[in-house]
């Protein structure tokens, strides 16, 4: 069995290969390949624990999620946890590998492959709601497929907001980077937004005019108490799109507007089925929404594909169990 740090797994894989992992895993999931419970999720006060399992063909994943919002602008990460690997032939444990980053690599995959399939090819500005531990790689993938020339990021905390884009800021050479002062500052000024924040309500307006004729991405809610968009946005759109039908049951951006009637459960369709079926440029000229709860099966694909090239590059710390 080998440990997989954060840096053994980014000299693993690149976003090229993060992204086609989560399109694999949309795919598997529209063919039921694979046996996947819906996560165990217990509450305690503000933090939450999730336990999420997936069996696959060749190995199964178990990952152990801890989200601590109070965690936020300490030294210690809101989201953390780890993934075990195991050889489904066998069952023994083959690599124990860092959660967060597996956490944070597949949800920014997830997000980018909605943007490949749904956000304009020509979309290059891109607004950011929440500077988190997600915000980093919802960027930096997101760029892998779209050229970005403008970011715009908004946050609560301005101080957290300017050391994030001081960060990002070394990688993304050409792109002109700017803190908004407001929700409608940031959707004047882009074409892509993603939301990443707990918030328990909307962090963007009820302006249609401001929110027409864009591709959001939210991440943030996966508790039935927390929402991240507003009824606005609902008004102008065809189809939700999510990530796992799970996403029915979890999140407040999709419960609540069921029970407001603000969309039909007609209008949610998985991402993986749009991209089967009519995975073409059909949605991009629409107001398009993508909801991600997140799924076990992203952490599996990706696991996968984090360990076989760790074997091969000869990564990763020996343990003796």
């Amino acid at each position: 069995m080998i440990f997989l740090s954060a840096g053994d797994i980014k000299n693993c894989v690149t976003c090229a290969d993060a992204v086609a992992a989560a399109e694999k895993a949309f795919l598997i999931y529209e063919s039921k390949d694979f046996l996947m419970p819906d996560r165990m999720h217990l509450d305690f006060e503000r933090n939450t624990y999730l336990l999420m399992p997936c069996l696959g063909s060749d190995y199964f994943s178990t990952k152990l999620v801890t989200v601590y919002p109070g965690n936020a602008g300490s030294d210690f990460p809101v989201v953390d946890g780890v993934v075990v690997l195991n050889d489904m032939r066998t069952g023994s444990p083959l690599a124990f590998l860092n959660g967060m980053i597996v956490t944070a690599l597949r949800t920014g995959a997830a997000a980018a492959v909605s943007v490949k399939y749904l956000a304009p090819e020509s979309a290059g500005k891109l607004g950011i709601v929440g500077t988190g531990a997600q915000a980093f790689y919802q960027v930096l993938l997101t760029a892998s497929v779209r050229k970005l020339t403008d970011l715009t990021v908004l946050d609560l905390r301005r101080e957290n907001a300017l050391a994030f884009i001081e960060k990002i800021s070394a990688h993304l050479p050409g792109v002109e980077i700017r803190l908004a002062e407001c929700a409608e500052d940031l959707l004047q000024s882009s074409e892509i937004v993603i939301t990443a924040t707990t918030s328990d309500r909307p962090v963007l307006p009820e302006c249609e005019e401001l929110l027409r004729g864009k591709h959001y991405v939210g991440i943030g809610s996966f508790k039935p108490e927390a929402r991240e968009y507003p009824e606005a946005m609902y008004k102008l759109i065809e189809k939700v799109y999510i990530d796992t039908e799970f996403a029915r049951k979890e999140s407040g951006d999709l419960l609540f507007p069921l029970k407001q009637k603000w969309i039909a459960e007609e209008q949610i369709q998985t991402l993986g089925s749009y991209i089967l079926t009519d995975g073409t440029t059909s949605a991009r000229a629409q107001t398009t929404f993508f909801k991600s709860v997140g799924m076990a099966l992203f952490d599996l694909v990706l696991a996968q594909v984090i360990y076989e090239k760790a074997i091969a590059l000869k990564l990763g710390t020996v343990l003796t169990l």
